[in-house]
């Protein structure tokens, strides 16, 4: 396995390691002790920073297991597993946006030392190992996931990546024509730089989608944020704005994920989740495009 990148470090901030990898294109920052948080997603060529901060101020701490997701540093990009919302299922208690984003992450060192960021964490509601590898190549980051079964029982679950991004003036949301008409005629979704959704926040999922990628965009600035993935892995996109209407904060996430509901409950009931058989796994992957006006 060969990782594209220029540099790669760890240096202590705020008490905590960050593990940060840069190419030419893009810089990548991550707490592996804090959920193997994604805190800083930086094009290089525009130093346009991504990734959103309460208040603009990056400040980190730990959470226990079962804080909600709203007493967290709320800061850049998690991963959400089993489940987004808080759910019994099975009589297993499942936590708010699942049980990964607090907990400490193990860091492979041997990949490390080949510029590869790999992190994994054993689940305690479900008998799960999440497995997640991060490479640069250029201007494009590439995330690599592993779900392993470790019991006989086939196990369903929620996933779904949790990046909260900054927008500015002129920013716009690209999507295939085919997942726009998915979403139901939402109207802020043709304006997320500046609309106001009723209640002040929104959300919206649009499944199933078939051509399976979501940008930002901004012509006057030239920035574009791209999600690519599977749409036979994740067939769900799930879009949400807040201006005001969530604790205060004003932020926008594009969600890919393999669940049209937050709740395992609920997407396991329906039986639109993932499964995973008894002692097998799942893999799946993300690709995160960072380009001036789509040149990559």
């Amino acid at each position: 396995m060969r990782a594209f990148f220029n540099s790669f470090r760890v240096a202590q901030f705020q008490g905590f390691a960050v593990h940060t990898l840069q190419s030419e294109g893009v810089s990548l920052a991550v707490v592996p002790e804090l959920g193997a948080k994604i805190i800083s997603l930086k094009d290089l060529r525009t130093q346009r920073e991504w990734l959103w901060h309460p208040r603009d101020n990056l400040e980190l701490f730990s959470n226990q297991p079962r804080d909600a997701f709203s007493d967290s540093p709320l800061v850049g990009m998690d991963e959400c597993l089993p489940t987004i919302l808080p759910c019994t299922w099975r009589g297993r208690e499942v936590p708010d946006h699942g049980e990964v984003w607090n907990r400490s992450w193990e860091v492979d060192r041997d990949a490390w030392q080949m510029g590869i960021l790999k992190t994994s964490i054993k689940l305690k509601s479900l008998p799960l190992i999440f497995e997640r590898t991060i490479q640069l190549q250029r201007h494009e980051v590439r995330i690599d996931y592993k779900l392993s079964n470790l019991e006989n029982a086939e196990e369903s679950f929620v996933w779904a990546i949790h990046p909260l991004l900054r927008l500015t003036a002129e920013d716009e949301l690209e999507l295939p024509r085919s997942t726009r008409k998915l979403l139901n005629g939402e109207a802020w979704v043709d304006d997320v730089a500046a609309v106001i959704p009723s209640s002040n926040c929104a959300k919206a999922f649009a499944h199933p989608v078939t051509e399976a990628w979501a940008a930002i965009k901004n012509q006057a600035t030239g920035d574009r944020l791209e999600f690519v993935w599977d749409s036979l892995q994740n067939n769900s996109l799930g879009l949400w704005l807040t201006r005001g209407g969530w604790h205060g904060y004003h932020h926008f996430a594009i969600e890919p994920t393999n669940a049209d509901h937050d709740c395992l409950a609920t997407a396991a009931g329906r039986k639109r989740c993932g499964k995973i058989p008894g002692h097998g796994s799942v893999n799946w992957q993300l690709l995160l495009r960072v380009g001036t006006g789509g040149q990559f």
